[in-house]
């Protein structure tokens, strides 16, 4: 059992709208990028989509009973800009915002604290087909929806997360086009990536005009990255890869500056040309918290053969996930310390932590997945771990409430606390989630929905 933390520690459960919803084109909901990257022959395993993934947008009320059944302080949710904004600009669609008032409402009626993400990846269809993240004007309309969205519900949610993983929606959506809208163009990739941080500052403006009573932060997925030798082709390869995949999402943010490596690196291959006066000031806006989304470590060497990092990841060793990810923790407490470290002191979140192995319901209708119950053990040990050595960690997010569509994977990739036949949808509580129940229980007394208070000591 992963040691005792403090009472006022956050346990939560994470979820993405896409991937849960379904309802596609349900009640005036717009196409999302994802809906056409899903539907584009080869891009996601077997062809799914979103369509109906989870079916959460009929079942939002049971599904919240197994929310208030797992004891959680707070839940982590998206909220689909298609759905409220279903061209990504003009006309707001009522009943998309009535479905996430009944989200908030039904939280906090189960005592649950909701923790609300503006832009979890489904950008409506029209703004990409303007230019989407490439396009400057993207960020202006991500405001008018964000506003929107404040004004209807931000009263009741005290914690917004603004941009979840810049580097996914940025890098590899436009970058590695492994990800929707299946761009992969250096130039593009980068100025969707700095809209995106864009977006993110002008979203924590807008939650200190309108809400200012909330919390705010970002939500970023940082990878643990090493040389995989001493050779200084291996240790530049690794600064560069971490260049791209963290401090360009960490920088800006925290030192309202691009890290000078990596801009002369990029500037050696595309015009440098995006960045507007005055945008750096708007992204480092000072925020309540910081998410740290953590999955990976990384192992790398050069290769001259890869055109634009002169970098590769080695095959990941030790004990493994169901996607061949490295599965020791270890990397989580390295980032934890690292950002204690490098970075301003600021309260941090886990806001997405898990791992898919090969979940099946046996004879007797369970799924037992010792080894989710260990990675989650492990992973909140080495939290702990880095709490005792300082890091002010506040809390932790399982990814994810649900087996779910895993974006570009498809139903092929379990991740859930709770499995889900998808042909039924029927919902059966792993043994991980009985696991993270018990340790819930364990640690904090019975409580009604967190107040300001737990989010400011």
């Amino acid at each position: 059992m992963a040691p005792q933390f403090p009472p006022e520690f956050v346990f939560g459960a994470s979820t993405a709208a896409y991937q849960i919803e379904g309802a596609a084109s349900e009640d005036g909901r717009g196409p999302s990028i994802w809906d056409t990257f899903a539907r584009t022959p080869g891009k996601v395993t077997n062809g799914d989509t979103g369509d109906i993934a989870c079916d959460h947008y009929h079942r939002l009320e049971s599904d919240l009973d197994l929310v208030r059944d797992l004891g959680l302080d707070s839940y982590r949710f998206s909220i689909a800009w298609p759905r409220v904004v279903p061209d990504g600009t003009g006309p707001v669609n009522a009943r998309g915002l009535d479905f996430y008032r009944r989200m908030v409402d039904g939280l906090l009626t189960r005592g649950v604290t909701p923790m609300a993400t503006l832009f979890h990846w489904d950008l409506p269809q029209p703004l990409q087909d303007a230019g989407g993240w490439a396009h400057r004007d993207t960020v202006g309309w991500f405001a008018d929806y964000a506003t929107a969205v404040l004004e209807a519900i931000g009263d009741a949610v005290p914690l917004w997360v603004t941009v979840n993983e810049p580097f996914c929606a940025g890098m590899i959506g436009h970058l590695q086009g492994r990800h929707a809208p299946g761009i992969v163009d250096l130039h593009t990739a980068l100025a969707a990536s700095h809209h995106l941080l864009l977006a993110h500052g002008e979203a924590v403006r807008l939650v200190r005009d309108l809400v200012p009573e909330a919390r705010v932060g970002n939500s970023v997925l940082l990878s643990d990255i090493h040389p995989a030798t001493e050779a200084p082709a291996d240790v530049e390869a690794a600064r560069r890869l971490d260049g791209y995949e963290n401090r360009w999402f960490l920088d800006p943010v925290f030192r309202a500056a691009y890290p000078d490596d990596m801009l002369d690196w990029y500037a050696g291959q595309v015009p440098i040309d995006f960045i507007g006066d005055g945008d750096l000031k708007v992204i480092a806006a000072p925020m309540n918290f910081s998410g740290i989304n953590f999955y990976e470590t990384k192992t790398v060497v050069g290769d001259q053969g890869e055109p634009f990092h002169r970098a590769s990841v080695l095959a990941a060793g030790g004990p493994l996930t169901a996607n061949g990810i490295d599965a020791r923790p270890a990397g989580l407490g390295r980032v934890l310390r690292r950002l204690r470290d490098e970075y301003p002191a600021i309260p941090l979140y886990i806001t997405e932590n898990g791992a898919p192995f090969f979940d099946y319901v046996d004879p007797n209708g369970q799924v037992k997945d010792p080894e989710r119950v260990r990675y989650l053990d492990d992973h909140l040990t080495e939290t702990h771990r880095a709490m005792a050595d300082g890091v002010d960690v506040r809390g932790y997010f399982v990814w994810s409430l649900l087996d779910n569509f895993e974006w570009a994977d498809g139903y092929s990739r379990r991740f859930g606390l709770y499995f889900v036949e998808f042909g039924t949808q029927a919902r059966i509580a792993k043994a991980s989630a009985r696991w993270y129940q018990r340790l819930i229980a364990s640690r904090a007394p019975s409580r009604s929905a967190l107040d300001f208070a737990n989010f400011t000591s």
